[in-house]
């Protein structure tokens, strides 16, 4: 791996930045004390620093050189709701929180780039380095981009990057288009006319309702989506009646469906609505359904994607970077920003084999190892996007 020395001199510096991260986990807008951290290690490092959109969100600007060109680099900040069950010393001191997800490095790789760039301002234009709260579960880069984040700090283009297990080490994956699906969530409320159970006929059952319209949702995977394309409809909770004999008033359910193309959601959202009303017609049951599209699509536009190959390859080598890899129906709300302006979102290796569990696992912790290949990365896209030579 091609990495610099002076970034390879920072390790042990990044990883006493993670591990205090990764020590204190604040989620979805409550990161206080890490966005605290990260604005004063910008300043220190001479970063103009400013704050307050969603809340808690950081932008570092670095300005070299004469030149009108600038770009955007996103790390997210925050942390699950999830208990760690790691027994090393830098584990949560914070019960039922935890970096379950390794944001606590893809914010100490964007702090060292940071730093290095700060130094040696071997570029012409401006960055903006996006420290964005709230990636799980509700969206704060939307958030940032309703609150004006492109206004206020504009880029050309803007770039992001997650780690991924099951990858060995200095390797890196990407794709032109759509990397990750859309993510909607709905919440639905089906109300019937209850009764006892051994008289069925006298009521109006939410339970069996329910069931017909959770069996014929699953029919619109399979039988309304393109067989090229692909979608999932997930309903991930169900809850109704407290006894066994008796049939409740109502039931309510919620859940997520996924997809890669905006025709597939608009499609998804009309007909499950249809469905759901058409049956509860059908047996005399009233809905209420909720839909909120909170998630987009992630897709790298072309451009934007052949500079993130070219700056990954030239870390690793070729055989290290798969650029062509699976999508994945996961979600990640730095596809609002990739909405406003063309981008790419890569993958970079956590580690595979014993030891190396997936994100989103109560024994999860980012790799240090990869601290300066991820700042590395970092540095070299904002040095050749803004090439002194371009100026």
């Amino acid at each position: 791996m091609n990495i610099l020395p002076e970034i390879q001199e920072m390790h042990e510096e990044m990883t006493e930045w993670r591990h205090r991260i990764h020590m204190h986990p604040e989620t979805a807008f409550e990161e206080y004390q890490t966005s605290d951290f990260v604005a004063e290690k910008l300043e220190s490092f001479g970063l103009e620093v400013h704050r307050g959109l969603a809340k808690t969100g950081v932008v570092g600007t670095l300005k070299s050189g004469t030149g009108n060109r600038a770009i955007g680099l996103r790390a997210d900040m925050d942390a699950l709701d999830l208990q760690e069950l790691n027994e090393f010393d830098h584990r949560s001191r914070i019960d039922g929180k935890m970096h379950g997800c390794g944001h606590d490095g893809h914010t100490v790789m964007l702090l060292g780039a940071a730093k290095h760039l700060a130094k040696t301002r071997n570029f012409d234009g401006t960055i903006q380095f996006i420290f964005q709260p709230a990636e799980e579960n509700v969206a704060g880069g939307r958030v940032m981009i309703s609150d004006g984040l492109f206004e206020k700090f504009p880029v050309d283009s803007v770039y992001g990057m997650h780690n991924m297990p099951g990858f060995k080490l200095g390797e890196f994956a990407v794709r032109k288009g759509a990397l990750m699906a859309s993510a909607d969530f709905f919440d639905v409320k089906i109300t019937g006319s209850g009764g006892h159970g051994a008289f069925p006929h006298q009521t109006i059952d939410p339970i069996v309702v329910a069931s017909e319209v959770i069996g014929a949702w699953q029919k619109i995977v399979s039988r309304n989506v393109d067989p090229l394309k692909a979608a999932v409809i997930t309903v991930g909770q169900i809850h109704g009646g407290n006894t066994s004999n008796v049939i409740p008033e109502e039931v309510t359910m919620s859940g997520t469906t996924r997809s890669f193309d905006e025709d597939v959601q608009d499609m998804i959202e009309e007909n499950m609505a249809k469905i759901l009303h058409g049956i509860c017609d059908a047996y005399g049951a009233k809905a209420e359904f909720i839909y909120e599209r909170r998630y987009a699509a992630t897709i790298n536009t072309s451009d934007e994607t052949d500079v993130a190959i070219a700056v990954a390859q030239g870390l690793v080598g070729v055989d290290a970077v798969d650029t062509n890899t699976t999508p994945v129906m996961g979600a990640e709300d730095f596809s609002w920003m990739l909405k406003e302006r063309p981008g790419c979102y890569l993958m970079i290796a956590n580690g595979a084999g014993e030891g190396s569990c997936h994100i989103h696992n109560p024994s999860y912790d980012f790799n240090d190892k990869i601290l300066p290949l991820g700042a590395n990365y970092w540095v070299n896209m904002a040095e050749k996007i803004l090439s002194t030579d371009a100026a």
